[in-house]
């Protein structure tokens, strides 16, 4: 692909994962929204001291837009609440896709560290009924030999099973997706979310890429299922609550969600999905959520939210080994070094500064 046309690619993607239109962008940068047409196009190319404007008007390194795509990626499929729009989806997309090239190119300095995503040829995945889906997450957690217990992170372990997880910033109604990067499978999930429908959305995207799914099984409610099943196995269930009851507090739903990592409203529906409740109970338990506003923020202390760790790992290997370099470094991990060690201080205490920056 000639050198103009690659970075007119680049441009475009920077600029759709701004949400800016050609005419914004110009008007930041000082040019005609002509101009930032034919760029686009690979008709032209901008200066030097326009290639600078860009970048600081659309929050990238110029590296960015010299850096060849190296990732091709199937159609995405969404886990959202509402309908998305076409400019939110694109943004989207175009992060994505800046996220996976750069996680490939510090993924290839370790080959021998890239986990394979492998599934036994025998396991049973095509599923015509939720039962069939209750078998299938729990022959999941035996082949990876999870046994019943609560799944401490479960972002950590889908990358260590060769998923690789990802955050974007993105539009409130969107919450996950998955897709295939060459050949490898992917989940991508939205900054901020609370951290039991984060974990939930992860189990159901994983339930998209394990299940096969028969044409008289609706495949969402397929997918919500393993993610109950995946997170709360059904002997784990009965287990914790009992083979029938009557009634079930709001205290003992707040405790097992900060077990399991499953909102309270998920073990209601859990319970219920199971027959240890009746549907009558489990109605009148929603009834009660929605009524004290509970739907949007569950009542006592929040479940807090994971965060894929693999791919800075990688890259601090990198660094540390003397393989890359720290702006090499900065660039990977698309914020400056100083940056970087400002949020790990926030979010773990760490103080790295006088050795690392």
């Amino acid at each position: 692909m000639d050198a103009s046309v690659r970075m007119g690619e680049r441009l475009r993607a920077a600029r759709v994962r701004a949400q800016m239109s050609q005419r914004t962008l110009a008007e930041k940068v000082g040019v005609s929204h002509t101009a930032i047409s034919k760029y686009e196009r690979g008709l032209d190319v901008p200066g030097s001291d326009v290639l600078i404007r860009l970048a600081q008007a659309l929050g990238v390194k110029v590296e960015y837009f010299f850096r060849p795509s190296i990732v091709t990626v199937t159609v995405p499929v969404y886990r959202r609440r509402r309908a998305l729009p076409k400019r939110a989806r694109d943004a989207i997309i175009v992060q994505v896709q800046d996220w996976l090239e750069r996680y490939v190119e510090v993924e290839r300095l370790f080959p021998e560290e890239q986990a394979q995503f492998q599934l036994p040829p025998e396991m049973k995945r095509r599923v015509s009924s939720l039962d069939d889906v209750e078998d299938v997450a729990l022959a999941l957690r035996d082949h990876w030999q999870l046994g019943l217990d609560p799944l401490d992170n479960l972002a950590e372990l889908l990358e260590d099973r060769g998923i690789k997880v990802g955050m974007v910033e993105a539009h409130d109604k969107f919450d996950a997706l998955t897709l295939w990067a060459d050949g490898d499978p992917v989940i991508v999930l939205r900054k901020g979310m609370p951290g039991d429908r984060q974990r939930f959305s992860m189990a159901h995207e994983l339930g998209h890429l394990i299940l096969e799914v028969t044409e008289d099984l609706d495949e969402e409610k397929a997918a919500n299922r393993f993610a109950a099943a995946f997170l709360v196995p059904r002997p784990a269930a009965y287990m914790e609550l009992g083979r029938r009851r009557k009634h079930i507090y709001i205290h003992e739903l707040h405790l097992l969600k900060h077990k399991y990592g499953l909102s309270m409203t998920a073990w209601i529906t859990r319970a219920r999905d199971l027959n240890i409740i009746s549907h009558a109970l489990a109605k009148r338990l929603f009834r009660e959520f929605k009524r004290r506003n509970w739907w949007r923020e569950e009542p006592g202390d929040p479940l807090p939210p994971e965060e894929p760790q693999r791919m800075k790992r990688l890259v601090m290997r990198a660094l540390a080994e003397g393989i890359i370099t720290r702006s090499r470094a900065a660039e990977l991990l698309d914020k400056s070094l100083r940056e970087f060690w400002r949020e790990e201080e926030t979010r773990h205490g760490l103080i790295p500064a006088a050795v690392c920056c």
